[in-house]
């Protein structure tokens, strides 16, 4: 299992809104691809303007093809990268 959890944070306030609605097509379409085990978006309750993603994707190479995927090239990287600053963190379960 691959293990992808990225902090997305909002550069200016008044593009939260746009950035959680985009953020909820990714999720959606990400959902449906091959090897998504979990992909979950998650919104601060402390600081607006923060997202949290957490994947687990079951190989590199689905975690790859994911990247190729319509999620990613037609709304995460042209539409919502431009507002965010993005933290990625690949990890490991360290439970059993």
């Amino acid at each position: 299992m691959i293990y992808n959890n990225v902090l997305l944070t909002v550069r200016n306030e008044s593009d939260i809104n746009t950035v959680r609605d985009l953020m909820i097509e990714q999720g959606r379409l990400s959902r449906e691809e091959s090897g998504c085990v979990r992909f979950d978006i998650f919104h601060s309750q402390s600081d607006p303007r923060i997202f949290i993603l957490i994947e687990q994707w079951e190989s590199e190479q689905h975690l790859e093809a994911h990247r190729e995927a319509k999620a990613c090239t037609e709304i995460y990287k042209p539409k919502v990268l431009p507002l965010v600053d993005r933290v990625p963190h690949l990890c490991d379960s360290i439970l059993p």
